[in-house]
């Protein structure tokens, strides 16, 4: 940022533990960001946030956070059911909006999102922190450098055990299921990668063909797996749940080698592993602020008048990519 520039200031709709405990403080942490106002419909929440956040201005409702004039930029961790509707809103008066993913429930929403933002000149961005990490960083680098070859396999894996249920993920109506959750970062990472090999090739980021299977439990999907072939060739497996142990990982197979990617939706330190023939190699992962990186990013992108990192064309690819996938297990 520029000496003397000023600072986005930012309203979050809702208090959400991710809000709380993640954007918020990363705002916070951030050079180019102030944190402005909450919004809550809850009370409790509110006043939690109060002590936590000495914020200029808390608000009861999402409407009247949207209508201060000091908002430039608005943070929407709403259940996913909600995300089309604040995100409009939020164009609707003027605000920026860096909206939790999944961005919508579906490829029509994202469109109408897309429109919205556009017709009222403000930025939208589906908010993949991992995206901001040295892991991810080297991930690619490693793609650019050849090591691996031409790709022929991904796999990406993301679960863990939904211990609540009455969790908001457990429900439906709001939006609920582990591949809205946590299988939406196996698909970006996917399509990410493919992104990469596949540079210069109309469609070459679109499976041809998928196949999946899951298990539900009152609605909404508690274990998710597919397969989806590219027209390359490349076979994907995806995979994520609420049901088991938790797990996080990926691997890129090439005809030249394999990458190994622990935690890869994590910031933390780490290593990835690189083999090619009979060399085992470790590429060393350092620290990164994921959060704040994806504010001061997102923040820069209105400043500057530049588009963010990640671009809506990349996010309605892959929303109609979730939506083969939910048709694909029904």
């Amino acid at each position: 940022m520029k000496t003397g520039q000023r600072k986005i200031r930012w309203g979050v709709l809702g208090c959400a533990r991710i809000a709380r405990e993640s954007l918020m403080p990363a705002i916070q942490r951030s050079s180019n960001s102030v944190l402005h106002a909450v919004a809550s419909r809850h009370e409790s929440k509110l006043a939690a946030c109060r002590v936590q956040f000495p914020t200029p201005a808390f608000y009861p409702g999402y409407e009247e956070l949207l209508r201060d004039p000091a908002v430039d930029a608005v943070y929407i961790p709403l259940p996913n059911s909600l995300h089309r509707e604040w995100t409009i809103r939020a164009a609707e008066h003027g605000k920026h909006v860096l909206c939790e993913k999944p961005l919508a429930l579906d490829a029509a929403q994202c469109r109408e999102m897309t429109a919205a933002c556009a017709a009222s000149h403000v930025w939208l961005m589906e908010a993949f922190m991992y995206r901001y990490t040295d892991r991810t960083r080297q991930v690619l680098e490693v793609l650019r450098g050849g090591a691996l070859g031409e790709i022929k396999f991904i796999s990406s894996t993301f679960r863990f055990l939904l211990a609540r249920p009455a969790d908001i993920r457990s429900k439906p109506e709001l939006g609920g299921g582990s591949l809205y959750d946590v299988g939406c970062y196996p698909v970006n990472f996917t399509g990410m990668v493919m992104d990469e090999i596949t540079r210069g090739q109309p469609g070459g980021a679109l499976p041809e063909s998928i196949s999946a299977q899951c298990a539900r439990k009152d609605g909404v999907d508690m274990i998710y797996s597919a397969l989806l072939k590219y027209p390359s060739g490349v076979i994907a497996s995806l995979n994520c749940g609420f049901n088991a142990h938790f797990q996080i990982g990926s691997e890129i197979v090439g005809t030249r080698g394999v990458l190994e990617i622990p935690v890869t939706f994590f910031d933390n330190p780490g290593v990835l592993t690189l083999t090619t023939g009979e060399e085992r190699r470790e590429i060393q992962v350092a620290q990164s602020d994921r959060y704040r990186l994806e504010v001061e990013d997102f923040a820069d992108a209105i400043l500057q008048k530049r588009a963010p990192r990640l671009s809506l064309a990349e996010t309605q690819r892959n929303m109609e990519i979730l939506d083969r996938l939910q048709a694909a297990a029904k």
